[in-house]
């Protein structure tokens, strides 16, 4: 059931990125515009993930981390168990993992290839945008990320991401 839905995700996301990625060629590294723009549109998604105006935005930021050659992003989408319900909620946490683990990589390029820092800021940009999801609508809580939040409160999110990204992100 799970791959049906992160298969959605990836879909989404690959549909999100096909107009701007069509019209993308080779490129050389990002300019500081273009980071610039990318932590720009990234933080208008954190904060308002459901507004649909937003979409051409989401399109560049996901064309962005997948044509700059100088942006590496450890994606291990069986870190989380996605939201099996509403496919949208899916797709948003989703992309809220690879925009906060973005995020990271930008503001830290020296940690660049710590995938396990980017994990752990990916999973708290998740745990922070289905907050913001549940302000919207509270029935739909997820026990595994209420569990995650637990965790996070209590100091013990980033060794829980550390072991599951040892077991899941090979």
């Amino acid at each position: 059931m799970f791959l049906r839905y992160l298969s959605a995700a990836l879909v989404g996301c690959a549909l999100l990125a096909a107009p701007v990625a069509a019209i993308a060629a080779d490129r050389g590294p990002s300019t500081p515009e273009e980071r610039k723009q990318a932590l720009e549109y990234i933080q208008h998604f954190e904060a308002d993930p459901l507004n649909p105006a937003l979409k051409p935005e989401i399109q560049w930021v996901v064309s962005f981390i997948d044509k700059v050659p100088d942006i590496h992003i450890g994606v291990c989408p069986t870190l989380i168990a996605f939201p099996k319900g509403d496919k949208k909620d899916g797709l948003t946490l989703f992309t809220a993992m690879l925009f906060a683990e973005t995020s990271f990589a930008l503001q830290n390029p020296d940690k660049q290839n710590d995938y396990h820092a980017q994990f752990q800021a990916g999973v708290e940009g998740v745990l922070r945008i289905y907050q913001v999801l549940l302000k919207s609508n509270p029935k739909d809580r997820q026990p595994f990320l209420d569990d995650l939040i637990h965790r996070r409160d209590a100091g013990t999110l980033m060794q829980w991401v550390k072991e599951r990204a040892a077991t899941y992100c090979k």
